[in-house]
């Protein structure tokens, strides 16, 4: 993670070497102490991999790490003073000796650090991949095929069985199934279940190999051990000259051994993209390729993975979904619990208030299965009494997330893994609330405000490259999809609470992040720590505010969360301004300060200011202070100050809910790529909203429509690279012409609109459009059928008022995504055949009679809410989730707590999914 921080600490010398006039010498001083910098960089990354392993390691990383933090402290604090002397742009030459002597002094100590590295052997980091540190930490998690004795499995029934179903059933051809899921929530567990399942051995006979790939993967070790299980050398000469191959002999005696047979291989905790190409030979120049060592052929063969990386298990073999493991149930939380805590023992036969503090505990675990076997195993080993089982629940971060504890070691391995700049954005998500839901969003702009992202080419959008980052921590299941969008962008996340406490440990070790607890009655002396640079406050916000902070003015990001303060909070936020003046984030989301200092806009480098659910009602003029404000976050103001125009760094402009008529000139934002909140009247008298077109990629426009209809189009016509576009009216919508709006590919319109406007005056590139309250009386659907590149259709409350609409033969035809919601009048659409015909996702909700559904052969999941009543036909006593509807293979994917009976029928309530299996034969989502 080191190695990102110099990444910051390098990118913050860049901007200051644009943007600060330095006297003569000291930018040549700065620019050697860029390069020294950038020169640790790639031995950084390396080292990085090893400080887990290595005290030695682990202690000179840590000495750059403060010597980064040093380098952009002098620095910071040199620009702090002269701004505050008048002297921003030409700093005082009784300064340039100060801050000259500090690089040097600096540069000395890099050097000494740099010869201190040779002299403790860290120089050999990269040529031994582990040391006996490291081989301890993968033997806590080192698994072979053998089921223990009173081994249990909870929760994983219908997984083993569609499992086993893809190993024995299916295609001929070579394929590669894959288990996806966090630490410790059973893999490894389901996979020897597999294995030794009798249907599997009988179909695979004795080729079958089991092998523990681990983070340290060593192919020719690996295809050592497949051989030795699958295949005996026929003569003494032959094993021996086994040995002495290399590993690319190896691989191809495995792959002769395997060619035009049967057979299963099991790669367990496989962790990287990397480590597979490397362990199947995956060209570099055919990346999800089949590979040169495990042979493909037609016979039935399988290789199964398990790994934690859902992007790996894709590469391994697009064709097929991988088996994503989730946390277990409330109830199979608690039967697994019982098997371990009472072993042979009936649960019934111990008291009601034993039982109670046992549901407590369970409910602490979060449906993680290795934290309860760890908590049954304890339990399971003292006295069933309410005093050791209350000391158990009152130590239970002790027991199960301490550093030697199994649950920190397994998840522990998962963050070993992460790639630097994944480090950085994983330990910042620390920062929230245990059980928070946090707005992707909101997320993203935090992490490009404290610079975790790193510019990829010239070509990608910094935001897309920090979802890219989301998505893979995400993908490793490190993070948790809370809501997504219907085109499936993750809208909301959160973080498993032991997959929290881990990234706080961390934090705490690097001292990056220091997060006060909401438990905790007072605030806690850490959070004074001179060496954390970002803070997190859930409770306290005002007696924080109050504590001696003189020593810690290194602080770059302090988040805060629900309170309400005196004096309306103006004098905590004052002294916030005047101790923390390097502050990157300042989020005050929910504090309900009813005023801000003028000392604001002396946060030179405040780069995100979060004010929403605040009472603020406006902001001072100082505001214009904020040099690096590039987002601005609130939802409650009334009046906007002139100053905010005079940002000029501004990306993100949020205002919502202000309601006067006054111009606001956000046309003077050059750099503006978000903008919402501005009334309709505020923004056709623009004097020019075309200088907003360059960067300006989402704009949603509010309040009364006062204005013309053509006037609204054409100033929208000016914004070239406007993507989203959302119109919420409170009077009627006029005939809009949106055929020049050449590159809007999504749409929302909330308001009454008498009626739509023809299909060739819709946007060329429309994809996603949402109608709501429009009030259409006429069926919307012979109009927006004709969109040729629509994919995304949401017609939600009172959008339509008429009893029935209708789709024409062909029509629809790119068509993915389709959402009927609260068209309270509306109870029957028609389909006609061929229509729609790669509609994949189907949500509607209310009575709606749907004719010629059966008739959409792409579509493979539905969300129901309403009372529709759907019959079952059960052919067997077995899971609710592999229940087969009457009309055709459909799943219902949420489990009841019992087994249904055989012949039985279930009503799909509220927030029912109903999903059919994908076809694996499907074409590109588009027609000729």
């Amino acid at each position: 993670m080191t190695e990102a921080l110099v990444h910051v600490a390098t990118f913050a010398l860049t901007k200051v070497l644009q943007e600060v006039n330095f006297p003569c010498g000291v930018p040549e001083k700065v620019k050697e102490l860029q390069r020294d910098l950038c020169a640790m960089k790639s031995f950084l990354e390396e080292a990085g991999k090893k400080e887990e392993e290595d005290a030695r390691v682990r202690n000179w990383v840590s000495e750059i790490r403060e010597y980064a933090y040093e380098a952009e402290d002098i620095i910071d604090k040199f620009i702090i003073r002269e701004y505050l002397k008048g002297c921003f742009i030409r700093i005082r030459l009784k300064n340039r000796h100060s801050v000259g002597k500090k690089i040097e002094g600096l540069q000395s100590r890099l050097n000494a650090i740099s010869r201190r590295r040779e002299f403790l052997g860290v120089p050999n980091i990269g040529r031994e991949r582990t040391n006996s540190s490291g081989r301890n930490l993968q033997n806590a998690r080192q698994s072979s095929p053998h089921i223990e004795e009173g081994h249990v499995t909870v929760g994983l029934e219908g997984k083993e069985k569609q499992l086993v179903k893809q190993l024995i059933k299916g295609v001929r051809e070579r394929r590669v199934i894959s288990v996806v899921g966090l630490g410790g929530i059973g893999k490894t567990t389901l996979a020897k279940k597999v294995y030794n399942h009798k249907e599997v051995v009988e179909y695979f006979g004795r080729l079958r190999a089991w092998v523990y790939v681990s983070r340290d993967c060593k192919p020719r070790d690996i295809y050592q051990k497949i051989l030795e299980e699958v295949y005996t050398p026929a003569a003494q000469e032959e094993a021996e000259k086994m040995k002495t191959f290399d590993e690319e002999q190896l691989g191809n005696c495995l792959r002769n051994k395997l060619e035009g047979k049967k057979y299963l291989v099991v790669l367990d905790d496989v962790w990287t993209r990397e480590d597979w190409n490397c362990l199947a030979k995956v060209s570099i120049h055919e990346p999800g390729s089949a590979g040169r060592v495990f042979p493909v052929g037609k016979n039935g063969s399988r290789l199964l993975v398990t790994t934690r990386d859902e992007n790996l298990a894709k590469l391994a073999d697009a064709r097929v979904t991988p088996l994503k493991l989730e946390f277990l149930a409330p109830e199979d939380s608690w039967d697994l619990f019982c098997r371990k805590a009472f072993l042979d023992a009936d649960p019934s036969a111990f008291t009601t208030p034993l039982l109670e503090l046992g549901e407590k505990m369970v409910k602490k675990c979060k449906g993680l299965p290795l934290a309860i076997v760890v908590l049954g195993g304890l339990l399971s080993r003292i006295d069933k009494s309410l005093t050791e089982w209350g000391k158990v629940l009152g130590k239970m971060d002790a027991y199960l997330t301490g550093s030697d504890q199994p649950v920190m070691v397994i998840l522990n391995l998962s963050y070993v893994t992460l790639p630097s700049h994944l480090k950085l954005c994983f330990l910042h998500l620390c920062l929230f609330p245990e059980d928070h839901v946090i707005s992707t969003r909101k997320l993203l702009s935090l992490w490009l405000a404290q610079g975790f992202v790193q510019k990829q080419g010239n070509t990608q959008r910094m935001k897309d490259t920090a979802n890219e980052y989301l998505n893979q921590l995400i993908s490793r299941n490190l993070v948790q999809a809370v809501r997504l969008s219907v085109n499936k962008r993750v809208m909301e996340c959160r973080v498993h609470d032991f997959v929290r406490k881990l990234a706080i440990e961390k934090a705490k070790e690097e001292n990056f992040i220091s997060a006060d607890s909401p438990s905790t009655s007072t605030a806690a002396p850490c959070l004074c720590s001179t060496k954390f640079r970002w803070q997190s406050i859930y409770s306290g916000f005002d007696r924080y505010a109050s504590m001696e902070h003189s020593s810690s003015s290194c602080l770059g990001s302090l988040h805060s969360s629900k309170a309400v303060l005196p004096d309306g909070g103006i004098s905590s936020v004052r002294f916030i301004c005047q101790i923390f003046k390097r502050l990157r984030v300042l989020d005050l989301e929910g504090l309900q300060i009813k005023k801000l200092p003028k000392k604001i806009g002396e946060l030179i480098f405040l780069r995100y200011l979060g004010l929403r659910n605040t009472s603020l009602k406006t902001l001072p003029s100082s505001i214009k202070g904020l040099l690096s404000l590039q987002t601005l976050d609130t939802n409650n103001l009334e009046r906007v100050p002139k100053e905010i125009c005079s940002i000029k760094n501004l990306r993100d402009l949020c205002i919502e809910g202000q309601n006067e008529s006054k111009l606001i000139r956000v046309d003077k934002l050059n750099n503006l790529q978000y903008l919402s909140g501005i009334r309709f009247d505020q923004w056709t008298r623009l004097n020019n909203p075309s200088k907003l077109s360059t960067c300006l990629e989402k704009l949603k426009l509010q309040g009364r429509f006062k204005i013309k209809g053509v006037d609204l189009s054409n100033s929208i016509s000016k914004l070239r690279n406007l993507r989203s576009l959302y119109l919420e009216a409170s009077d009627d919508i006029p005939q809009l012409v949106m055929n020049t709006w050449e590159r809007l590919s999504k749409l929302d319109i909330k308001g009454p609109m008498p009626k739509l406007p023809e299909a060739s005056q819709f946007p060329p590139c429309l994809m996603q459009l949402t109608l709501e309250e429009t009030k259409l009386e006429d069926d919307p659907m012979p109009t927006l059928e004709q969109l040729p590149q629509l994919s995304t259709l949401r017609l939600r409350g009172n959008s339509y008022i008429g009893d029935e609409m209708r789709v024409s033969p062909e029509r629809f035809i790119k068509l993915n995504v389709l959402q009927i919601s609260e068209l309270t009048q509306s109870t029957k659409l028609n389909i006609a055949s061929g229509a729609m015909p790669w509609l994949t996702e189907f949500q509607f909700y209310e009575e709606l009679q749907i004719s010629k559904l059966s008739e959409l052969q792409n579509l493979v999941e539905v969300d129901i809410i309403g009372r529709i009543v759907f019959s079952f036909t059960i052919h067997a006593k077995i899971p609710f989730d592999h229940m087969l509807l009457q009309n055709g293979d459909w799943i219902c994917t949420p489990r009841p707590t019992e087994i249904m009976p055989r012949d039985s029928t279930y009503t799909v309530n509220k927030l029912s999914k109903i999903t059919k299996p994908k076809r694996v034969d499907r074409k590109a989502n588009s027609l000729p």
